[in-house]
């Protein structure tokens, strides 16, 4: 009886523990399986949310990129109408006198911004169109030129301008056998910067000499009260102590400086500005942002507007800040 039911015993533990296996175990294996989709669901999420605060971050970024862009676009726009405020407060001082002011400067206030204007008549610098050879010449040889090269740069320079059919003109010649694919413009330059295209005249040579040359004064002499070193050192018959003597005498009496200049030169110069007005504005706001322009204006003395525009160009910070006209 005991060994029946020790065996009896044996076979119902192994039944028990056959049902443990076939009903408890798959509970359990459902509970882990659920386990370990719930943590890949919480995964996905924190990526998502992680992925969605990157986003948040990068538009954050985005936002603030574009609002300083368009303040920055603000301000140039504002800029251009200021500038426009001070060319028309420029003429209006020319108008309002009864010769025109060859130069000056004036500053002023308006909302955020602090607007500096310095102006001079285009007179006191070279006209490539009215210029004489000798003026030219001496320009050439102040600024670097041999003295034989600077003479035959500005006999080119007239050439290009000269009104008369190429094929009359010698240049023209040259020109074609050079290659150059144009011929002479054979009227007055339209712009300063076509300089560079006179035959045979350095690319660096022609850089240095456009702040001291113009195409709108109209006028073969210079206005010596206003012109910088460079043009008054360009005058036939003047030295270097010439030069240094009549500099000094101009700024404390203009008009005994007149008497300091060479005989030689007495035909080359004027005393006068013009209606064309080199006009250098620089905008400065509070934000710290600056523009600036260097427009050439023609003083209109009838008409609706006071003046008209010749040449803008913009972003001149350096030559408006080094006070040179």
């Amino acid at each position: 009886m005991p060994i029946v039911t020790a065996a009896f015993r044996s076979q119902f533990r192994g039944k028990i523990a056959f049902l443990t296996m076939i009903v408890v175990r798959p509970r359990y294996a459902l509970e882990a399986k659920r386990t370990a989709r719930d943590g890949f669901i919480v995964v996905v999420v924190s990526w998502m949310l992680a992925a969605l605060s990157s986003l948040a971050s990068i538009f954050s970024v985005y936002v603030v990129n574009t609002a300083a862009g368009f303040a920055v676009y603000d301000e140039q726009l504002r800029a251009k109408s200021l500038v426009s405020a001070a060319l028309e407060l420029t003429a209006y001082q020319q108008l309002a006198q009864q010769s025109h002011l060859t130069s000056g400067q004036f500053n002023f206030e308006f909302g955020e911004a602090n607007i500096a204007v310095r102006f001079c008549s285009e007179a006191a610098r070279i006209d490539l169109n009215a210029a004489p050879k000798e003026l030219l010449a001496g320009l050439f040889r102040v600024l670097g030129a041999e003295s034989a090269d600077a003479d035959n740069y500005s006999d080119r320079v007239v050439a290009w301008r000269a009104n008369q059919p190429n094929d009359q003109n010698p240049e023209g010649a040259a020109y074609e056998m050079a290659r150059a694919g144009y011929q002479p413009r054979g009227a007055k330059f339209p712009h300063p910067n076509e300089l560079s295209l006179v035959r045979g005249l350095p690319v660096s040579l022609v850089e240095r000499a456009l702040p001291f040359v113009t195409v709108y004064s109209g006028r073969p002499q210079i206005n010596v009260l206003d012109a910088m070193p460079e043009v008054l050192a360009a005058l036939p018959g003047m030295t270097p102590v010439g030069l240094k003597t009549f500099l000094a005498q101009r700024e404390v009496a203009p008009d005994k400086a007149k008497t300091l200049l060479p005989n030689e030169a007495q035909q080359f110069v004027s005393f006068e500005g013009g209606k064309a007005i080199r006009v250098f504005v620089q905008v400065a706001f509070e934000t710290g942002h600056k523009e600036s322009a260097e427009v050439v204006i023609l003083i209109l003395e009838n008409g609706e507007q006071p003046y008209a525009i010749l040449s803008w160009q913009d972003g001149l910070n350096q030559m408006v800040a080094d006070g040179r006209p």
